[in-house]
């Protein structure tokens, strides 16, 4: 007789603490899948059930938790993490265990495990374009300023290396904040940047900080037009948060934003609102949270089985049309090949997507090479 037990998963994301807001719209991405799943039968007629804990923006306790999802909740596949910290610490609870984290965050690189699928973007497909990009338009001097973790410093790292790279490229300043930075943090920030006056900023706080740093460049009376911030982290969820008055103008490099002009991205926005509502906002973490849980299914779909052996054959090499366009897990690097896009926020709050690649980008989590990809420019946009 058929196995018609419900499959459990894991679901670690933060409800509590600093980077709560961006987490939990990774959250309700992933229910959102979840449920979109169960509603058309499940898989194989078995139910998707999320075994949730708050790890509360903690690194110990998402190690802590993500142990107890395996040893006690006996899951083989955990959804969660957004800091590289976290991510870092579930780490060896995967490896040990034998199970899967799907990891739906951009990140810095230089890593790979066989018990990780990285949905989010590698540094090749985001920073490699943000830094052509702004460096083109404004200048090659760059500020840069970010929250003291890991992903902001090894972000910052590959960020000066590619300004290195080009003539007249330098990196004017390096400061970090606390994760838990308030308004103070950057008074003396902003304030250096208006004496250095360097071409743009590249930004790489996170979390509620953001808005904090956002808010201060605006009231110091300083002008995107002229020296803006450029983000890989900056989505519309810190966007709602600060308001657009004072994110106008500003950059962010992703694979997704909520203005993409496509059938599926609006159909699931729709399906989102309608389930969710409008406080939490959709984002690229978002959109990965989503369509790494179908990634998941349909691998279970082709196994039989969430056993680990048998399901990670079928993820790998694994294609999903994604509300960014047909996505693909690389089988050798677990990372997934997707769509660079730039977009400057405009006057409503939105993205205005002002360059996007037409095919999807492979992952090269090493950066091997510098590759641009396929761009197109939107310079109608860009003189807004």
């Amino acid at each position: 007789m058929a196995n018609k037990d419900p499959v459990k998963v894991g679901v670690l994301y933060s409800q509590t603490g600093v980077t709560s807001a961006i987490e939990s719209s990774q959250r309700l991405g992933t229910l959102l899948a979840i449920e979109e799943i169960n509603d058309a039968g499940g898989v194989d007629g078995r139910e998707i059930v999320a075994i949730e804990y708050d790890p509360a923006s903690d690194p110990y306790q998402f190690r802590n938790l993500a142990e107890r999802l395996v040893a006690i909740d006996n899951v083989s596949v955990i959804f969660g993490c957004y800091m590289s910290s976290t991510r870092k610490a579930v780490t060896p609870i995967v490896e040990k265990y034998n199970r899967i984290l799907f990891y739906a965050t951009l990140y810095e690189g230089f890593e790979f495990s066989n018990n990780i699928i990285y949905t989010g973007a590698a540094p090749n497909q985001n920073s490699v374009q943000l830094a052509d990009l702004m460096m083109s338009m404004f200048g090659g001097r760059v500020y840069l300023v970010g929250s003291d973790y890991i992903y902001p410093y090894e972000s910052n790292r590959i960020m000066s290396d590619l300004v290195h790279q080009r003539p007249g490229g330098s990196v004017v300043a390096q400061r970090y904040v606390p994760l838990s930075a308030g308004p103070q943090e950057f008074d003396g920030i902003v304030a250096e940047i208006k004496d250095m006056q360097p071409d743009f900023i590249f930004s790489t706080v996170v979390g509620d900080a953001t808005q904090h740093l956002y808010r201060a460049y605006s009231e110091a009376g300083l002008e995107s037009r002229k020296m803006p911030i450029a983000s890989l982290t900056t989505s519309e969820v810190e966007i709602a948060q600060m308001g657009a008055s004072v994110a106008a103008g500003h950059f962010t490099a992703a694979p997704y934003f909520t203005s993409i002009d496509s059938a599926e991205n609006q159909r699931v926005l729709q399906r989102f609102v309608d389930r969710f509502g409008t406080d939490i906002k959709p984002n690229a973490c978002w959109e990965a949270a989503y369509f790494q849980v179908h990634l998941f299914a349909n691998a279970m779909q082709g196994a039989g089985t969430d056993s680990v052996p048998a399901l990670m054959p079928e993820i790998l090499g694994s294609e999903f049309v994604a509300p960014q366009g047909r996505i693909r897990v690389d089988p050798v690097n677990h990372h997934t090949h997707l769509y660079p896009r730039i977009g400057r926020v405009n006057s409503k709050g939105e993205f205005s997507i002002v360059r996007a690649s037409k095919s999807a980008v492979a992952p090269d989590p090493y950066l091997v090479t510098h590759s641009l990809g396929d761009w197109t420019l939107a310079l109608e946009t860009l003189q807004d």
